[in-house]
């Protein structure tokens, strides 16, 4: 009988930020920022899936009444299908999704990937999104910190 492996996969969810806006928009500015998505300890012999919860907030000044789109990158793997948490060569796959369902991948829309949207303006200036995401049970690799690095684009 093989002991059981012990995983501590962190995610950081945002390391680089992108804000557009269009020219005739340019009287609004907006901030955001990420909390990032710690799974904690992946056992290998767990039977569901290992879920945590990360969050985007975006604030904006200027605002009278405007929708933000927030899409995200599939990270390291370059897929939204399986996106992979990395610890040297090992992975850990796993998705980040729109909502608590875990049925919708957060992406940029292409492919089966959806963004998400939320209204700004000026009695609600900032909107706060729940990132919610699932490293798949059943994986076995090797001990380790696993992370991966997910672009976050907030298009007003």
């Amino acid at each position: 009988m093989r002991p059981a492996r012990v995983i501590r996969p962190p995610l950081l969810l945002c390391a680089a930020l992108a804000l557009t806006a269009p020219a005739a928009r340019a009287a609004v500015s907006c901030t955001a920022a990420a909390s990032s998505v710690a799974f904690g300890t992946y056992t290998p012999l767990q039977t569901s899936a290992l879920d945590a919860n990360g969050s985007i907030t975006i604030s904006c000044t200027g605002a009278v009444f405007d929708t933000a789109t927030v899409s995200l990158s599939p990270g390291a793997s370059g897929t939204y299908t399986n996106r992979t948490l990395t610890s040297g060569a090992s992975i850990l796959n796993y998705n980040l999704y729109t909502s608590g369902a875990y049925s919708t991948v957060w992406g940029n829309g292409s492919g089966s990937s959806s963004t998400v949207q939320t209204l700004i303006w000026f009695f609600a200036p900032t909107a706060t999104l729940t990132v919610y995401g699932a490293v798949a049970s059943g994986q076995d690799p090797a001990p380790g910190t696993y992370t991966d690095t997910i672009m976050v684009t907030v298009s007003y």
